[in-house]
Order: structure tokens, then C-alpha cells, then sequence
């Protein structure tokens, strides 16, 4: 009896062996296979799929820390060319408009690792003296970046500038053209409010806004004062509709993107077609500031400059109103071009 187990524990045992064996073989023939297997798809073509694992970034903290030693000058040729780092033209530009949250909107894009920004404002095509310096002069004022990330440059000027949508348009029709507003009453007490505090920190004195806002010789409102100017968007839109169609514009809810940023944020990532990247965990709302501050990874983090949400000096409730009624056909106006509406009285 004991014999006759004995033999059927070996007779399973060669069994099971048997079986492992031609695993381990079937597995190694299969690995073989998919070696000599072609990508269904090249990585070009693969850049938009919202998979991580195909999507051709590399790592945040790397980019992060090798752009930041190119800034300050201390990355080597041999970097730049190991790297195939390159400064290239923008294929995005937040063109305005002004105190409409620019600075923000850009500095929040900045946290997809497939967008490097210009830090600074570059003024090359609102200024006839950088514009003359050439389009070479330009590209030099480019980050480096690596060549599948965008870069990405705000200039507020450009939005009410005449001569920019065509200056534009001649280095690339092509272009992704991104406008951040604000309730235009609001968005000039705010224009207004930036010019005062400069002024204050001269000890000089200026204005009241609204004296300024309001033509005191007609009662009506003062549409020379440039801070009023500006927020009729409709107007300046119109002029860079001669060379871009609507379909390369973006409006960004700079209102919203103060109170509530990731949805606005998900928007532009689908408008540059980019795969999402930028979440909640990005983004952590700073109470004392009173704003969403950015988080880039468990170390580096940061909030906008101070200047940031200054307080706006209490204007006259009747000059809010004629304001606000003044703005409203331009505003319905907007809606009906751009295709988004907002909830400005």
C-alpha cells in the first residue's frame, strides 16, 4: 500500500514539474515575440493619448531641476547638448488682457511637465524697438526646453496693441492664442488700483478712479481712460479676428480661476492638446493669502507674489452701475463671438 502512494506522489509530482517546465518556455518564446514586435503606433503619433505611460515627458523634478540651472547659468554646452535642450517659439501666448489674472494663469500652466514658461514679459511684438531686433532676438529670449514641451510667454500688452495680431500672424498662423478676463468693472478698478499703489510708493498723488472713469464735462463714461479701454473686449477682439479664426482663441474665467482654478486649468490642457496632468493635488487654496498656491511635488512649492490680490479702494455705487450698463451690449457681444458666457451684471 505504502508503495503504491509512493509511486503516485512521484507520478504527480513529474506531472506538475512538467507543466512548470512548459510554462517557463511558452513565457520565454512569448517575450521573444514581443521583442521583435513593431509599436502598433510611432511616439509622435502617441503624444495626445491621455496614458501615462506612452505620453513622452520626462520627470518633473528633472525638468524642473535642470531648466532652473539653465536660468541661472549654470548648465554647461555639454548639458544643453546631451539633453537635445533647444529654445524654441512659442506655440502658446497669454496675450491679455491685463488684471485679468495672466501672471496666475501662466504660473499655473507651468505645473504640466510638457509646458516651460518665459519668466519675464517678453514685449517683442507691442514694442517697435524689440520687434526690430528681429525674430532671432526672440527665440534667444526663449527658455530652453526640451522638444515635445511647449513654451508658453504673456505679454498683457499684446491684447490691445494694433499692430500685433498681424505681427503675430507672420510668425506663425498657426498659433494658440489664450485671453484671461475678468467682470470688466472689476478688471479696471483693478488696473486702476495697480497704478495708484505705484504712484503712492513715488509719494505722488493721482486721481480718483472715478474721476478718471467718468468724463466729468458729459457725465458719461470716459472712454479715453485707458483702464475702461481695455475692458471693452469685444472691440479688440474684433481686430485680431482679421488674421486668427475664433477656433485659435481660448477664453480663461480669470474670476473663476481665483475661486475655483483646476476646472479652468483642465480647459486649456484640452484646448493645447495636452494631456491632463495638472490635478487637485497641485493646487492647495493658502487662507492667509486668500489664493490657490501651486504644488509641484512634496518639496517645492509656491504662491504668487504679494502684490498679488490688493485691495481695491471703494468706488462710488452709481459709477459701479453706469459702468456696469455701459459694458453690457460689449459684453453680450463677446458671448456671442468667443461662445462663452459669464455672469457679469
Amino acid at each position: 500500500m505504502l508503495f503504491k502512494q509512493q509511486a503516485l506522489l512521484r507520478q504527480k509530482l513529474f506531472v506538475l514539474g512538467s507543466l512548470a517546465i512548459g510554462s517557463v518556455l511558452y513565457l520565454v518564446a512569448r517575450v521573444g515575440t514581443l521583442d521583435r514586435l513593431q509599436p502598433i503606433c510611432p511616439i509622435e503619433s502617441r503624444y495626445l493619448s491621455p496614458e501615462p505611460e506612452q505620453i513622452p515627458l520626462r520627470n518633473l523634478q528633472f525638468k524642473r531641476g535642470l531648466l532652473h540651472e539653465l536660468r541661472k547659468g549654470n548648465a554647461t554646452k555639454e548639458q544643453i547638448r546631451l539633453h537635445n535642450l533647444v529654445q524654441q517659439l512659442p506655440r502658446a501666448i497669454i496675450i491679455g488682457v491685463r488684471k485679468g489674472g495672466t501672471r496666475a494663469l501662466l504660473e499655473m500652466l507651468n505645473l504640466h511637465p510638457a509646458v516651460v514658461k518665459a519668466s519675464q514679459e517678453i514685449h517683442f511684438f507691442d514694442n517697435d524697438r524689440n520687434y526690430a531686433r528681429g525674430i532671432d532676438w526672440y527665440r534667444g529670449k526663449m527658455p530652453f526646453s526640451f522638444p515635445h514641451q511647449i513654451t508658453i510667454e504673456k505679454s498683457p500688452a499684446y491684447f490691445i496693441t494694433e499692430e500685433v495680431p498681424e505681427r503675430i500672424f507672420k510668425m506663425n498662423s498657426s498659433i494658440k492664442l489664450l485671453i484671461i478676463v475678468r467682470e470688466p468693472t472689476t478688471r479696471a478698478v483693478s488696473d486702476y488700483t495697480q497704478v495708484l499703489e505705484g504712484k503712492e510708493r513715488k509719494n505722488k498723488t493721482y486721481h480718483k478712479f472715478e474721476n478718471l472713469a467718468i468724463d466729468t464735462s458729459t457725465c458719461e463714461v470716459n472712454t479715453k481712460y485707458k483702464a475702461v479701454r481695455t475692458s471693452i473686449y469685444t472691440k479688440h477682439l474684433e481686430r485680431w479676428l482679421k488674421y486668427f479664426p475664433v477656433e485659435q482663441f481660448h477664453i480663461v474665467d480669470g474670476d473663476r480661476l481665483i475661486t475655483d482654478p483646476l476646472p479652468e486649468l483642465q480647459l486649456v490642457e484640452h484646448f493645447l492638446n495636452l494631456p491632463p496632468r495638472i490635478s487637485q493635488y497641485n493646487l492647495y487654496f493658502n487662507a492667509t493669502r486668500g489664493f490657490y498656491c501651486l504644488r509641484f511635488n512634496i518639496v517645492f512649492n509656491k504662491c504668487l507674489a504679494g502684490s498679488k490680490g490688493r485691495i481695491h479702494p471703494e468706488v462710488d455705487p452709481s459709477v459701479v452701475i453706469k459702468l456696469q450698463k455701459f459694458f453690457h451690449p460689449f459684453n453680450q457681444k463677446f458671448y456671442q463671438i468667443t461662445g462663452r458666457t459669464f455672469d457679469w451684471p
